[in-house]
């Protein structure tokens, strides 16, 4: 392999895009991790820039038209970050239109180090990135996209253009794992290879491991290589949960919650072994591990069934019921391995529905556990099916003729592509995308009691969950006494290894994620009046392990990333506020609206609260992390799709409506 890496348009105009996913400074910053491996590997370099001549205004018709002026030649506008800048030996080629290819400069510069691969970074995926690669393609290179080191202001369209060229003319892969391509870095022989699915009472070998494997994030240690289920594998699952969907459906719901309750039991029974599994495999608490089992089995438990007569009456001549949609893909994450998928698959099965689960990467030997204890509670051979891989698996199995409705819990970005692949097969989708949650401190707050919850709320499991507490937004009278008892609590707090059952503060799940919210805290200095880091002092269990402190950001922006981005670690931003207006305007002042909550003494306060917050759960005097498995949930704005788990959600999600005219209507009860 002869790689070239070429940085299309990472330049300070394209960067400040309104809207851009992920947001520039994460794009940067893995594009950055890029171009550093590739130096350290003699990788050579190009970066493609769009540079406007002002004098002969040669801009594109189309910005001409819009009056736009961006990436003119001399301006701050045109250069990239100072991270990004080319050093000496590093062509930079310039363009006016879409391609890098545009410029006389490329083809010479890859034909005289007989060029075979060109990784690529840079924005906009759905714009300069793929005319870019579409021209590779036709000239037969070989091409590979960072897909965490490319952005695009608009994340729809940058979804089809991954679909797109994925099918024709590129692979997409993480900096990491890229650089792990490129050192020719395989498999440790000690490392355990799961299989790439488990399909019935099978367990189909993986088609491929790419990548690095899943190291442990309380020490580092290597676990286990996840494969990759391609398409025939994916295909294989769907057909036999379709099958097997056929006989199960026509079990009374007694019979089908009767095994959902055995498999309930099972996980009871197992509870304390999952819980270190939890900790080593994901980085989760004891104490949290054991109580996420055991609401998993109140989730099995609790999944409902169609009410009444299987016919309701519509008209005089009319009848209509419910019918399972049949095969259900459950794509879920890491952080709640075992609560997530079971929220969504016990109601699934419940109703009467197939299901084939692709867990995250790193919850893949946990979904292999949890579905062997179904297998033996009595699930049919073949109901639920697991198939193990990255996005890659997961968008084979979004694609799929057989699957009837997804289910998602994940990124924005994971759900944007979720999105476009159910709208181009017109089917249902119901999706968590996460939260930037706020809770508002206000007079008549019990200030400790207040600090208590936000503290356990924002940095329990690493702050590593979607209803975690991201914001405190407090009035400006209380700011500092609030301050000193959220420093105090935050300090109470146990930070360490998660296989200590007293450990509340775990490690973060990858190494990247550690470098990420460091990164993200080093440039929130920048504008933050203060940052307070209370277990900055005390050394993490494992040196190996993936552990930062919690960290209190004081005094941001409102416009600020941190302010504005979800963190998902152990931050905490606090704003202060003059009146409640103002607080309830920047609680509702991100795009995410998934939790929101209110400490305050006046009932007239907790009435406006409720009519003005604009997000799927509110709460009073708690913290915003933690739901009740028999309330429904889902997020508001740009935290959900479609209706929320639980609850009434369920039933309009995993079933439709069929009406009945005609003679010889069934009859209703």
């Amino acid at each position: 392999m002869k790689p070239l890496l070429l940085l299309v348009d990472l330049q300070n105009d394209y960067l400040a895009a309104a809207g851009l996913e992920p947001a520039a400074p994460e794009v940067v910053r893995a594009a950055a991790r890029l171009l550093e491996g590739a130096r350290a590997r003699g990788i050579r370099v190009a970066h493609a820039r769009t540079s406007i001549d002002p004098d002969a205004d040669d801009r594109m018709p189309h910005w001409k038209a819009n009056g736009r002026w961006i990436c003119v030649r001399g301006t701050p506008g045109e250069e990239p970050p100072p991270v990004l800048a080319a050093r000496p030996g590093e062509e930079v080629v310039t363009k006016r239109y879409f391609s890098a290819f545009g410029s006389q400069r490329l083809e010479p510069l890859l034909a005289s180090a007989a060029t075979d691969t060109l990784l690529v970074a840079g924005v906009h995926l759905h714009g300069c990135v793929r005319a870019t690669v579409l021209d590779a393609y036709e000239r037969g290179l070989t091409v590979w996209i960072a897909e965490d080191a490319v952005g695009s202001d608009d994340p729809l369209h940058a979804a089809v253009t991954r679909r797109y060229l994925e099918a024709r003319a590129a692979r997409f892969a993480s900096v990491e794992a890229l650089l792990h391509r490129l050192e020719g870095e395989g498999r440790r022989p000690e490392t355990v290879v799961l299989p790439g699915a488990r399909i019935g009472e099978r367990e189909v070998a993986a088609e491929a491991v790419d990548g690095p494997i899943h190291r442990s994030p309380r020490d580092g240690a290597s676990l286990f290589a996840v494969p990759s289920a391609g398409g025939r594998v994916v295909r294989e699952a769907v057909e036999r949960a379709t099958l097997a969907g056929s006989g199960w459906r026509k079990l009374s719901a007694e019979e089908r919650r009767s095994v959902l309750g055995r498999w309930a039991d099972r996980l009871e029974a197992e509870a304390e072994d999952f819980s270190r599994s939890l900790a080593v495999d994901v980085g989760k608490p004891r104490s949290e591990g054991e109580e996420e089992v055991r609401r998993s089995a109140q989730l099995l438990r609790s999944a409902p069934t169609a009410a009444g007569e299987p016919w309701t009456r519509g008209g005089p001549d009319s009848r209509w019921r419910r019918v399972p949609v049949g095969v259900v893909a459950a794509v879920t994450p890491w952080n709640n391995p075992v609560a997530i998928p079971l929220g969504k698959i016990g109601p699934a099965l419940s109703l009467g529905n197939a299901v084939v689960w692709k867990p995250a990467p790193a919850a893949s030997r946990i979904a292999l556990a949890v579905l062997a204890l179904g297998s033996e509670a009595g699930l049919p051979a073949g109901l639920v099916n697991v198939v193990c891989g990255d996005a890659r698996t997961a968008a084979s199995l979004l694609a799929e003729e057989g699957v009837g409705a997804v289910s998602l819990s994940g990124s924005s970005l994971a759900g944007w592509a979720a999105q476009e692949a159910c709208a181009r097969r017109r089917i249902p989708l119901q999706a968590e995308l996460g939260g930037n949650n706020a809770a508002i401190v206000w007079h008549g707050a019990d200030l400790p009691r207040a600090a208590r919850a936000i503290a356990r709320g924002a940095f329990s499991f690493a702050g590593q969950r979607c209803t975690a507490n991201r914001r405190a937004i407090v009035a400006d009278p209380l700011f500092e006494p609030f301050l000193e008892a959220l420093q105090e609590a935050t300090a109470a707090l146990r930070w360490g290894d998660p296989l200590d059952p007293t450990t509340e503060v775990g490690p973060l799940i990858a190494a990247e994620a550690r470098e990420r919210i460091a990164a993200t805290l080093d440039r929130a200095r920048a504008d933050a009046e203060r940052l307070f880091a209370p277990h900055a002092g005390s050394r993490p269990p494992h040196p190996e392990g993936f552990y930062h402190p919690p960290a209190i950001v004081v005094g941001a922006r409102r416009d600020s990333e941190i302010v504005q981005e979800e963190t998902f670690g152990p931050v905490l931003v606090l704003q202060r506020a003059r009146d409640f207006e103002e607080a309830l305007a920047l609680g509702d002042g991100v795009r995410q609206g998934l939790v929101g909550a209110l400490f305050a003494g006046q009932d007239s306060l907790a009435a406006r609260f409720l009519e003005a917050a604009r997000a799927g759960v509110l709460k009073r005097d708690r913290a915003t992390a933690g739901t009740d498995v028999s309330a429904p949930f889902g997020g508001w704005k740009s935290s959900g799709i479609g209706p929320p788990e639980r609850g009434p959600g369920d039933l309009e999600f995993y079933t439709r409506v069929q009406t009945f005219y005609g003679e010889g209507a069934p009859r209703s009860g």
